[in-house]
């Protein structure tokens, strides 16, 4: 399966200022299978170790974790050489040694000439409730996000398909209808099977829903195990009930979270740690609400007022149970739940292609349902999961902010008209 990530390790490998690479990221995403293929491809060999696996690691870097100590023992352990810019060295689940983690400091300082990518499942929780020496300004941070649609369709030989998507993206023009059917029935699979890599490549494989379910629903009972595993004991019912309750939220017409749907009288004191640690963990993703339409977009956002989606579409209808009929026919039943999805959906494709995502409301309650930063300028987005378009809240925004354009995503084909540029759901990976 070819992952975008490959493109952002080639750079870094050729950088100048190349830094010791943290890899970050939601379990099964796909990390150890991204590193271990570049490395296969882009070095003479490969040192991996696995602080899971094999605990006795930490011993070493228990003794010393100055490189000159660590090269001979670490090319013993891995049963060969370790040489400088020719090796990739893989320190996998390395949130599980806080002395492997400082290390690479030490790597960045002394012994730049070593190429080192770790990779973390639970990094961002680790870091957030042990008191780690975490390397500030000496690592390179980059987060794996699981496949986006673009990847999803490439792991299903769609290279001709993407190309045609491409070019009616930059041209606003049309896909023939029959192509943009094509490509529609694409976009309802990839909410059905998601991007875990596992559940890609089994559905390119066998296109078997239920085999792809089982897979999800393994996925989704490592999630909870973590939650009992690696958090605080009075905050694992709260975190469970915070994550069972996202599908409810998405449910509801205004999708913006509201603590009183976990239970009754519920409050932020009660949650937000909850809600800290499944964002730390790559679980989910949290969109806060923005005051106001000026730069950066960071510095105007309400804390109190936000939206939270998962991060994988595919894991989101395991959660909900939904068949995988209904969502390829968008049968009526799921009309309550299908404007939460398709938000959801086009959170997961922006985050993957690395904007900040937030949204506004004016007093009146017009809503745009997201807001990037898209070459220089902010730029609104609307969200429709079918191809109504009439959106009254764009019309308060635009004549209120006046941006260069507006984008408005649906099941319509291709265009631009009114200083609005409309763009099918599958092609959200384009923006």
């Amino acid at each position: 399966m070819y992952r975008k990530i490959v493109s952002f390790f080639e750079e870094w490998k050729a950088s100048k200022h190349r830094k010791p690479l943290i890899l970050q990221g939601a379990r099964q995403v796909g990390k150890t299978y991204s590193i271990l293929e570049f490395g296969r491809n882009h070095y003479e060999n490969v040192a991996y170790f696995n602080f899971e696996t094999n605990p006795k690691l930490n011993e070493t870097f228990d003794e010393n974790i100055s490189p000159d100590y660590l090269i001979p023992i670490l090319s013993h352990i891995a049963g060969q050489t370790i040489v400088r810019e020719k090796t990739l060295i893989v320190f996998d689940e390395i949130q599980l040694c806080e002395r492997a983690l400082t290390s690479l400091k030490y790597f960045f300082e002394d012994a730049p000439d070593y190429h080192i990518i770790a990779a973390g499942s639970l990094l961002g929780v680790a870091v957030n409730r042990a008191k780690y020496s975490f390397p500030v300004g000496r690592v390179d941070l980059k987060t794996l996000y699981p496949m986006d649609i673009q990847e999803f369709m490439l792991g299903l030989g769609e290279e001709d398909l993407l190309e045609q998507i491409k070019y009616c993206f930059e041209n606003d023009s049309p896909m023939p209808s029959a192509l943009h059917d094509a490509a529609i029935q694409l976009y309802r699979q990839y909410l059905v099977v998601g991007g875990m890599p596992e559940c890609v490549i089994q559905f390119a494989e066998t296109k078997d829903y239920i085999l792809v379910r089982h897979t999800q629903d393994t996925i989704l009972a490592g999630y909870l195990n973590d939650m009992s595993k690696y958090n605080n004991l009075n905050e694992i019912k709260k975190t469970r009930l915070v994550y069972d309750n996202i599908t409810v939220q998405l449910s509801k017409k205004n999708t913006r979270f509201q603590y009183k749907l976990i239970k009754k009288g519920g409050r932020a004191s009660e949650f937000e740690n909850a809600i800290e640690w499944l964002t730390l963990s790559g679980i989910v993703s949290q969109v806060y609400k923005v005051e106001h339409i000026k730069k950066p977009l960071e510095n105007y956002r309400d804390i109190d007022a936000f939206k939270i989606y998962v991060s994988d579409l595919g894991l989101l209808c395991a959660k909900k149970d939904l068949l995988a009929n209904d969502v390829l026919y968008m049968v009526e039943e799921l009309n309550d739940f299908k404007g939460g999805m398709t938000e959801n959906y086009v959170n997961t494709q922006l985050t993957s292609n690395g904007y900040s995502t937030y949204y506004w409301e004016s007093e009146r309650g017009a809503e745009i349902d997201f807001i990037i930063q898209r070459d220089g300028q902010n730029i609104p987005i609307e969200v429709k999961s079918a191809d109504n378009t009439r959106a009254k809240s764009l019309k308060v925004y635009i004549d209120t902010y006046k941006p260069a354009y507006a984008i408005k995503l649906s099941t319509k084909n291709f265009g631009f008209e009114d200083g609005k540029k409309t763009v099918p759901l599958y092609a959200t990976f384009c923006i």
